[in-house]
């Protein structure tokens, strides 16, 4: 009989000290793209710890209800003076002592539970249970109760956290009493404004970049002045920056009586062409009664050791500088061949299985950062429905995609049935698997139609057909015969996909949009450098070529006014020296002069939108008048059964 009321007194201690932990206060929805998602727990003691303890979040409906999507480990968490610990985005003010990625909270009906024990015992798909339960709670923004979800978790009421119809701006909060409320968020404090107050600290830097070579200053700033002096320190280190690559102070000293601190660090001018980098200003250990208001402040030190290439942009486009590096006798096989058996010889080439590798898209990141950097500036990728660099460090990797560039599959994953068919895990160039032309999945890593985007726009392009796509507004369409080139080589390279004329519902899989206009497109933007060198290094990877890059009339051939005629090599050299023909001046207003043809020729001037906007025969060295509207287009010379396209702009 001692012995069992021993054990009882023992598991009553034991839940005793167990049940001083509950959750305190839960922001499951923030504006924007929740970035400031928190929860906070709070213990009847100060300076508890939270070691052996585990926060599960559970889905609250659907075929997930009860079930866990999401743990996290509390051990090494201490709650502060107040008896408060918080855990949630970096961008949360004060700054949660475990920072978690964004966006990891369901707006509901959904759960969270505290329990004793380790996130592997919580993997994803585990069910709600009350074994070894300290607190829970159910939310909702303006949902139905999630009752299974409540049962399970011996929760009696869900609480909205929209209930003052504020859910992005308001949080739910637990009252001194248990019931519960929603407020403005108090992360970091009593929900009732009682306790201790903190000196909150701020990192502050006056610029988002700095060159090699140049300063810039960091201010540390308190909320009221310091009552003794504060010390403490920061590191600048990001895994890429570290200390050889600054010099100056990184020990803070506000005196007593002050509020501000500002250190100057100078960035090291080396002859490396490293990239640009991210320097993240973060704080050391604070002595008690001060916290972060924000922390891992990053600002960008960009290299001046860039290269340039000899080529241009697609928007000043150069020809003739890049090489095809095509091996010898790689299209002999094409030659004479006319309508299905064309098509069917360029998918034994492009397809080929014993020939050609296939790569996963965590690939493609690595692939793009070389085939579509700037020639500008090495370290800056092309984007191209944009017509403009970024920098190669801003690649989305996170749900926020505002000023981030991301990886655009120009046959979109959903219309070629291939939606996330390869691993995201990058491998390298020497590991690679097998394929075929029925070897569809394998066009979700096909660098030949993935190009870096910008993040906003390839969302607004989604998986519309191009004809319903057009690009964004002011654009100079400098992309349009590359997207062309990139549709045609799928439509070849896989079995079950095609370009179509029309624009057939986004829901259709296995087919795009809209051949008649990227017939005009592939003909009113002709192939340059940068896409030829892009051609090059793709093959470097996956041992094919893009045909309709090395040869774009082959696209009348296959697809065009030309199916059923026999195609042969000799048939692509229509394109003059471009040294040799030139118009000026250019910008134009209202003439151009036409030079380096001798013969009778004629001059074709096509819209950004591909369509023919003006013709004129003309006979040797020609003053052209044109009475166009400002704006870019493409002006297509013919003459001896030759072709030049030409880039004009008119004022």
């Amino acid at each position: 009989m001692m012995l069992k009321k021993l054990l009882f007194l023992i598991a009553l201690i034991s839940f005793s000290a167990n049940a001083q932990v509950v959750i305190n206060e839960l922001d499951s929805d923030t504006p924007s793209t929740d970035d400031k998602e928190f929860i906070e727990l709070k213990s009847t003691t100060p300076n508890f710890s939270l070691t052996g303890y585990v926060l599960v979040f559970f889905n609250g409906t659907g075929s997930q209800a009860t079930l866990s999507y999401y743990a996290i480990d509390l051990d090494g968490l201490t709650t502060d003076a107040n008896g408060i610990v918080s855990i949630g985005d970096l961008l949360v003010s004060p700054v949660p002592s475990k920072i978690l990625p964004d966006n990891i909270f369901q707006n509901g009906p959904d759960g969270v539970g505290l329990y004793l024990g380790n996130a592997t015992d919580f993997p994803a798909g585990t069910a709600a249970t009350t074994t070894n339960l300290i607190n829970a709670l159910v939310y909702d923004t303006s949902d139905a109760d999630a009752t299974a979800l409540m049962t399970a978790l011996n929760v009696t009421s869900q609480i909205d956290e929209n209930a003052n119809a504020a859910q992005t701006t308001q949080s739910i909060q637990r009252k001194n009493d248990g019931t519960y409320e929603t407020k403005a968020p108090t992360p970091g404090a009593n929900n009732d404004g009682t306790g201790v107050i903190f000196n909150g600290i701020t990192i502050s830097v006056p610029a988002s970049q700095v060159t090699e070579g140049n300063t810039i200053n960091i201010t540390f700033t308190t909320q009221t002045p310091v009552t003794s002096n504060l010390n403490f320190t920061f590191t600048l280190n990001s895994g890429s920056i570290n200390n050889p690559d600054f010099t100056g102070n990184t020990s803070v000293l506000i005196p007593t009586g002050s509020s501000t601190f500002t250190t100057t660090i100078t960035f090291v001018d080396d002859v490396l062409d490293e990239g640009d980098e991210v320097a993240i200003v973060k704080f050391g250990t604070l002595p008690s009664g001060y916290n972060r208001l924000n922390d891992q402040v990053q600002f960008r030190v960009i290299d001046n050791d860039f290269t340039v290439s000899p080529w241009g942009t697609p928007l000043n486009p150069t020809y003739g500088i890049v090489a095809p590096t095509t091996p010898a006798g790689y299209y002999n096989s094409l030659e004479g061949k006319s309508g299905a058996v064309l098509k069917q010889a360029i998918q034994d080439i492009i397809a080929n299985p014993a020939v050609v590798h296939a790569h996963n898209y965590g690939d493609i990141e690595t692939i793009l950062k070389a085939c579509d950097q700037n020639p500008l500036n090495s370290n800056q990728v092309w984007l191209m429905y944009v017509e403009q660099p970024r920098s190669k460090l801003d690649l989305q990797e996170t749900g926020v995609n505002t000023g981030k560039w991301n990886r655009e599959h120009i046959y979109p994953q959903s219309r070629g049935g291939f939606t996330d068919g390869t691993s995201p895990d990058a491998d390298g160039i020497n590991n690679w698997l097998p394929t075929s032309a029925n070897d569809i999945m394998a066009g979700h890593g096909d660098a030949h139609h993935i190009r870096a985007e910008d993040g906003p726009e390839n969302s607004i392009r989604n998986n519309k057909d191009y004809g319903e796509y057009m690009g964004p507004v002011g654009t100079q369409g400098s992309w349009r015969g590359d997207v062309a080139r990139a549709l045609f080589y799928m439509a070849c390279r896989y079995n079950g996909l095609s370009v179509v004329n029309g624009n057939p519902a986004n829901t259709t899989v296995g087919q795009i949009g809209d051949l008649a206009l990227l017939l005009q497109w592939n003909h009113t933007d002709p192939r340059d450098d940068f896409e030829m060198n892009r051609n090059n290094y793709i093959y470097t990877w996956q041992v094919n070529r893009n045909p309709f890059i090395d040869y774009p009339l082959l696209a009348d051939y296959v697809f065009g006014p030309n199916v059923g005629q026999p195609w042969f090599a000799s048939l692509a050299n229509s394109e003059f020296d471009t040294t040799k023909v030139v118009v000026y001046p250019n910008p134009a207003k209202d003439n151009i002069v036409i030079a380096g043809i001798a013969n009778e020729g004629k001059i074709e001037i096509y819209s950004a939108l591909g369509q023919k906007v003006f013709e004129q025969n003309f006979t040797g060295e020609s003053n052209v008048h044109l009475d166009l509207a400002s704006g870019v287009y493409m002006a297509k010379i013919t003459a001896d059964a030759k072709v030049v396209t030409k880039k004009l702009v008119i004022d």
